[in-house]
This record gives C-alpha cells, sequence and structure tokens, in this order.
C-alpha cells in the first residue's frame, strides 16, 4: 500500500499515539499498529483498528485530563 500523500511505502509499524477527545481530554495509545510512511513518515489507522480506538475512548471518564492505554487490552 502506498500514501496518499507522497506515494511512498506503508509499513506496519507499533507505536504510541495521542488522542484528544475533548477540550481537556488526552488518551495516550500505546503499542497501537499502524501503517507508516516510510518517506512522509504520516500514519494511517486501518478501518478495525480505528474502530477499537473508538471504543476504548467510549470507555473513558468524563473527567479524565491525560489517561494512557494500552491497544491490546
Amino acid at each position: 500500500m502506498n500514501c496518499q500523500d507522497c506515494g511512498g511505502r506503508l509499513e506496519k509499524i507499533i507505536t504510541n499515539l495521542p488522542f484528544k477527545i475533548r477540550h481537556n481530554s488526552i488518551i495516550i495509545i500505546k503499542k497501537l499498529p499502524v501503517l507508516q510512511c516510510q518517506v512522509c513518515h504520516q500514519y494511517l489507522l486501518e478501518d478495525k483498528v480505528m474502530e477499537k480506538v473508538d471504543r476504548i475512548m467510549k470507555g473513558i471518564n468524563d473527567t479524565v485530563e491525560v489517561e494512557i492505554l494500552s491497544y491490546a487490552v
């Protein structure tokens, strides 16, 4: 698969990514599988991964300011 921005090759990697879920809430998801461009370093989340990220974020308490979670929960 190629990057939509630059045409570079996408490589599967495991990384940590932050997600802002509300005005003052940030979730960091560790060990997240992504496709990352080897040229411009843009990343892409596959549909099945994004569905699980959505489920993880829906379970977050409304009062959390920063939380670190593992994708492999």
